[in-house]
């Protein structure tokens, strides 16, 4: 039964919703759209080369679940390593505090209502 409930609700997020709000279970998939349709305002507010970066961790949500937002380790992936290195990287954000808080504001949109 473990296992049914694990591919039905990977992502721990999803399953509380479920359960405790009775929300609607949208796939990582639908989740990754609707965060680039509904938060324009956010990937705006960003400079061209840092909103590419964390579009294509978006873009390599659905695949890789949470994984994807855990830093330094998914800066050294592809697609996000063909960008250029980590110290790059950082400076595109204007830092590493920068980067760590555009990492978890897209992670906390993704699970907002």
């Amino acid at each position: 039964m473990a296992g049914s409930i694990q591919r039905l609700f990977p992502d721990a997020q999803k399953l509380a919703g479920y359960f405790a709000f009775d929300a609607r279970v949208l796939t990582r998939r639908q989740r990754a759209d609707r965060l680039k349709k509904q938060e324009l305002a956010f990937f705006n507010y960003l400079a061209p080369e840092a909103r590419e970066i964390l579009n294509d961790l978006l873009e390599k949500y659905p695949a890789d679940g949470e994984l994807q937002f855990t830093l330094p380790d998914v800066l050294k992936v592809p697609p996000i390593s063909q960008h250029c290195n980590v110290a790059e990287i950082i400076g595109k954000f204007g830092g590493a505090d920068e980067l760590r808080n555009g990492v978890n504001r897209l992670h906390t949109l993704l699970y907002a209502a």
